[in-house]
């Protein structure tokens, strides 16, 4: 279902696929955050690592009487404190959504499907 804001000018309507997308878009630039995991391979019980093609992919939206309920489905990277990483993603996605859209949402439950180890690039030196 759309989100719809009513203004003094009129009314906007925004498809859950631009929220989704935004989500998404914050969601990439969270540190510690190595990738989404969609959700239909969560209820096989498989972890399906995602490119960065769709960046809707692992984002769930509700919407219902005004209220807004974000799902999100990610894999961390190895070696991070999970609390902080869902912590900074929560304030991405609603920073988000308030500034380029105008709404918030009203809970951003977070799922963590998989941890992957990062390879660190080393500068050379052995």
């Amino acid at each position: 279902m759309p989100t719809v804001i009513h203004t003094e000018h009129g009314k906007i309507t925004i498809a859950e696929e631009v929220i989704a997308s935004t989500i998404g878009i914050a969601a990439q630039h969270t540190s510690g955050l190595a990738d989404m995991a969609t959700r239909r391979n969560v209820r096989h019980g498989i972890t399906g690592l995602l490119g960065r093609g769709d960046p809707a992919r692992g984002v769930e939206i509700r919407s219902d009487n005004d209220q807004l309920d974000v799902t999100l489905y990610v894999v961390v990277k190895y070696g991070v404190r999970i609390p902080d990483v869902a912590d900074t993603l929560r304030n991405h996605v609603n920073d988000a959504l308030e500034e380029t859209l105008g709404i918030g949402a009203d809970h951003i439950n977070i799922n963590v499907q998989g941890v992957k180890v990062i390879d660190v690039q080393t500068d050379g030196r052995d």
